[in-house]
């Protein structure tokens, strides 16, 4: 129990941090300096009014200085980062299984929110985060991959794990960009931004193709319900409307991570 609240108050300083990342990477503006600041009075914030959740709440979702509505995006992310590592760390434990999904569960978050906030996924966690992946194959192995039952016997299960986060990466990445592609070709339009791409490879280096795969179809299945559903709701042009896929594709992962590694193995384990 108290590594879980650990977990989550750590998961809540770390969302703290994504949401200066969801602000300022997309706006080219250093995570570091200056402090943070309202953005509607640009007045830096004072450390009691930056205590995450806590200080929302007691606001009351509005700047001190200037009362403008803090978004709720700011409380989201902090409770959704705090509960993910929660939950990796009650099903895994502290062990380098639970800090991967965590680590992977945070960078979806904000990849989430900067899609539907920007439309904008940056490359400090799509192609950042695909480096992350990698390096986690080595230490914590790819286990369901094609490559890593095939390569595993001749290179240890770690070199294989390793070729199948690579592998895997490059062939998500490069087949969403190769529909993406003939779609624009065949409609002279946009159908699927680079940076959808970048994200499906980083994807690619966690969970490895198949789950990947899963994914893309999940994501595409939400995107398309809740895409129609907001056009006949808003009454706004569908021929014109842009998506944000990166947000219903980190939603998809995040299921698909949750459940598949963490939730599932943990509770039906238990249980059985």
């Amino acid at each position: 129990m108290l590594e879980a609240i650990l977990a989550f108050l750590a998961g809540l300083l770390i969302g703290s941090f994504l949401n200066v990342c969801v602000f300022r990477l997309p706006r080219d503006l250093s995570v570091v300096r200056p402090r943070s600041f309202c953005p509607a009075c640009e007045k830096p914030i004072a450390w009691y009014d930056n205590i995450p959740v806590a200080s929302y709440l007691m606001l009351g979702g509005r700047c001190r200085h200037c009362k403008a509505r803090i978004p709720l995006r700011y409380l989201m992310v902090e409770l959704g980062t705090g509960a993910a590592f929660a939950i990796c760390v009650v099903a895994l434990g502290p062990t380098l299984a639970g800090l991967k999904y965590a680590v992977f569960s945070a960078i979806l978050i904000t990849l989430f929110a900067t899609d539907l906030e920007e439309r904008i996924l940056p490359d400090e966690f799509t192609l950042g985060g695909t480096v992350v992946g990698v390096v986690f194959a080595a230490v914590v192995p790819i286990e369901s991959g094609i490559l890593t039952y095939f390569l595993s016997g001749a290179f240890g299960l770690r070199m294989a794990s390793v070729a199948e986060a690579l592998v895997s990466a490059w062939l998500a990445g490069g087949s969403i960009w190769l529909v993406g592609w003939l779609y624009e070709k065949i409609r002279h339009r946009e159908g699927m931004g680079f940076g959808d791409v970048k994200m499906i490879a980083m994807i690619g280096s966690f969970l490895g193709f198949q789950e990947t795969l899963l994914t893309l179809i999940l994501a595409s299945v939400l995107g398309s319900v809740a895409g129609v559903a907001y056009v006949l709701i808003t009454k706004k042009d569908m021929s014109t409307y842009e998506l944000p896929f990166g947000s219903f594709i980190g939603l998809a992962g995040l299921v698909v991570a949750l459940w598949g590694h963490v939730v599932r193995p943990w509770y039906f384990g238990g249980a059985g």
